[in-house]
């Protein structure tokens, strides 16, 4: 089986409401790609969508070219976590992983080595209904991984976790994607993404805003901004406004300088004899570049800087 996700224009609606709005993109093998956007931007309404929870009002979704329904052996297929709380309480981590490796022929020694993967082995013969939120997330990764499927979907995987967990997650996803798996991770938290992911897809309001590479859309946001410090202000504002620079005064002895890359400041600066102690160019964060995509796609908003979340759909 191709280890790849497709949405081809794919389109629900609830009442009213239109959760997703003619929205394609494909999730290429060996990488991790971020599903990210504002809260009840549809994207837990495609992850359903992919996998047969939710019927499509139009359009598409494929795993390896087919709809889930078509799939014979969905678990050998695509390994998928959306809600860490689906399992009984009362039953046992181990058993709950030996239960669905039974309904897909898959070999208890498999449920053993995922439970390691994961490093679950302490809980695995406890409840679940006495894990913590965290050890439920391990569970269900754990459950994704049984059939050793080349399609992996998680959303919001490092929910719960401690230090520990989110460090274990990012480097092990991209283990995942470095086997040739196709990954989908749906996340709000853009640090994590920045250090695990390859490429985003970003909705909002239903629709898609980007599909790109992170390296890309970091240096978009990036720009040519360089941060200047000197304790001669005036004099290099001049300077460099001569050789055709924008600068803006950000303190007393920093500047910001646009249209002239870092190499060419310290040059002009140097040639004019004028002092500084640092020139930096500016790296945008994926959280920066991401509330610059979003700004218009988010559904309500605060007065003040930090956005209001909302329920998703």
């Amino acid at each position: 089986m191709e280890a790849t996700i497709e949405v081809r224009e794919l389109r629900k609606q609830f009442g009213r409401t239109v959760a997703v709005d003619g929205l394609s993109f494909t999730v290429e093998p060996g990488q991790v790609t971020g599903f990210v956007g504002p809260n009840g931007a549809g994207k837990s309404t495609t992850m359903r969508s992919i996998l047969g929870l939710d019927t499509p009002d139009g359009g598409q979704a494929l795993i390896g070219g087919r709809r889930y329904a078509q799939l014979r052996t969905p678990l050998r297929e695509v390994g998928a976590l959306l809600d860490a709380a689906a399992v009984h309480p009362s039953r046992r981590g181990r058993d709950h992983l030996l239960w669905l490796a039974r309904s897909h022929g898959i070999p208890r020694r498999r449920v053993d080595e995922v439970i390691g993967q994961v490093g679950l082995e302490s809980a695995a013969r406890r409840r679940a209904g006495g894990y913590s939120l965290g050890m439920r997330q391990r569970l269900g990764i754990a459950a994704a991984l049984l059939g050793d499927p080349p399609v992996l979907m998680f959303d919001e995987p490092v929910n719960g976790l401690d230090t520990e967990g989110i460090r274990w997650i990012r480097g092990f996803v991209r283990t995942l994607a470095r086997e040739g798996r196709a990954v989908l991770i749906s996340s709000h938290l853009m640090s994590e993404l920045e250090d695990s992911a390859d490429h985003l897809v970003v909705i909002g309001r239903g629709r898609l805003i980007a599909d790109t590479s992170v390296a890309e859309l970091l240096s978009a946001a990036s720009g040519d901004r360089v941060a200047l410090r000197t304790t001669a202000r005036t004099d290099a504002m001049g300077v460099l406004a001569r050789e055709g620079a924008q600068v803006a005064a950000d303190g007393r002895d920093s500047l910001t300088v646009t249209g002239m890359r870092a190499e060419r400041i310290t040059a002009v600066l140097g040639t004019a004899g004028v002092p500084f102690s640092e020139v930096r160019e500016h790296r945008a964060t994926l959280e920066e570049a991401y509330m610059e995509l979003t700004r218009d796609s988010v559904e309500f908003a605060a007065t003040g800087p930090e956005p209001v979340e909302t329920g998703e759909l």
